[in-house]
């Protein structure tokens, strides 16, 4: 899961994944691509808002996104253009290239969509960003046990 500072969307998109994964058999992470907020907590929005939906996020921490990501992941999903370009930037070739979407096309398939990034904004804005998020992991939770993923 990468976004750009790794404190707001990213964190919020992997504590969902993993509250609904067996973390014996599905690894998940988040990054940013951006070094502003490395070593750094989320966002306390983002905690909030995971806590309120009883998922805790307290633990985590922001990392940079970096090209060995490409090896250790199977799939790597950016929530904005921005930084779907900054990952395929990154992409050392075609096979990187294809482990990389954006998130929201795991609800509508070739939509493109952002998820919104919530930092400047309001509470419902985090709220918004977790119901676009918890629809997108649990296709892809469908998509691990159909063995589509």
């Amino acid at each position: 899961m990468v976004c750009l500072g790794n404190i707001c969307r990213s964190p919020l998109a992997e504590g969902l994944l993993r509250s609904k994964v067996n973390p014996d058999e599905v690894e998940v992470d988040s990054a940013g691509t951006a070094a502003y907020h490395v070593g750094e907590a989320p966002d306390i929005r983002t905690i909030m808002t995971g806590r309120k939906h009883g998922i805790n996020l307290s633990s985590l921490v922001g990392r940079q996104f970096k090209t060995v990501d490409f090896d250790y992941f199977d799939r790597i999903y950016v929530m904005d253009h921005s930084n779907l370009n900054n990952v395929l930037n990154m992409a050392r070739n075609e096979a990187d290239r294809a482990k990389v979407d954006l998130i929201l096309n795991e609800i509508k398939a070739g939509s493109n969509q952002d998820v919104p990034d919530p930092y400047y904004g309001g509470d419902e804005g985090f709220e918004q960003v977790y119901r676009l998020l918890d629809a997108a992991t649990d296709t892809i939770v469908e998509k691990l046990k159909d063995g589509r993923i």
